[in-house]
């Protein structure tokens, strides 16, 4: 990947989920989520690389077909959400969503769309008031059972965080090409997009360029998603050498997604307080 070897600073980053459920959590965009992990544990598998991830680097495992044939099973999945719907239940525990996230990129499970029927399924009998969501970077979203599957959730928030090639190689390393991508966002249903934007100290890695942004805001207006969330990072990422970016540009941003009568939400760490602020129109 490009940039990598600025990595190397000793910022550790979070580590990988041991267990299908984790939290709820307190998620700047989602609210108290309940995480979901259909990967297998202590493995990071997905099919990009990017250099913002709170998960540090992928290093090897780029592939649905692993040499750690752990992957959960749908009755699995679904066991481990209903139990601790149950507990949540009990104890008059708050959650707002459950999530499907984790470690990686969700849709590469080889049985996604059949956990997500399960999902469904558990939700509508014990909790139907949740919201049910997903994270996905983008790149499957044409894949005919992923695209099924999507469909079946009450919120879509897929990655975008660059419209032309380079910048897409930069930020989020190998993955799919960003025309496809493109494509198979523009036929899903109510998308919100999720465009983390990141600079280095040596303009390397940097797609809030009036340059990059440009291309990007062509990719959205071609996507016209729900929303848009404008962000940046908010724990230690793979690339040490990255920094947040100032609030006053990511506003900068959001007002030219919302020259588009697209809604945007602007969402930015406090170094002081430790804490994320959020703009939304």
């Amino acid at each position: 990947m490009p940039g990598r070897g600025l990595a190397r600073s000793g910022i550790m980053a979070m580590s990988l989920q041991q267990h299908i459920v984790y939290g709820p959590v307190r998620s700047r965009r989602l609210g108290r989520s309940l995480g979901v992990n259909v990967l297998p544990p202590g493995v990071k598998v997905c099919n990009m690389n990017c250099a913002y991830c709170q998960y540090g680097w992928a290093r090897g495992e780029r592939s649905p077909i692993t040499r750690r044939p752990a992957w959960p099973s749908a009755a699995q999945v679904g066991a481990a959400v209903t139990a601790r719907l149950l507990k949540a239940a009990r104890t008059c525990e708050s959650i707002d969503r459950i999530t499907v996230a984790g470690h990686g990129e969700p849709t590469l499970h080889p049985a996604f769309e059949e956990i997500t029927e399960r999902l469904v399924d558990v939700r509508d009998r014990l909790a139907p008031d949740l919201r049910l969501t997903v994270l996905s970077n983008s790149t499957t979203a044409a894949w005919p059972g992923v695209r099924r599957a999507l469909t079946l959730f009450d919120e879509r928030h897929m990655k975008l965080d660059a419209g032309d090639p380079i910048t897409y190689a930069y930020v989020n390393g190998l993955g799919t090409s960003i025309g496809t991508t493109v494509d198979a966002l523009r036929g899903l249903p109510r998308v919100v997009l999720q465009s983390m934007f990141v600079r280095d100290g040596q303009g390397r890695v940097d797609n809030t360029t009036e340059g990059a942004v440009h291309e990007w805001l062509g990719a959205v207006d071609e996507i016209q998603p729900s929303r848009v969330h404008v962000y940046t990072i908010d724990r230690a990422p793979a690339m040490a050498a990255l920094r947040p970016v100032p609030m006053r540009r990511l506003r900068e941003i959001a007002e030219r997604v919302r020259a588009k009568e697209i809604p945007a939400d602007v969402f930015a760490s406090t170094p002081e307080s430790g804490r994320a602020g959020r703009e939304h129109v």
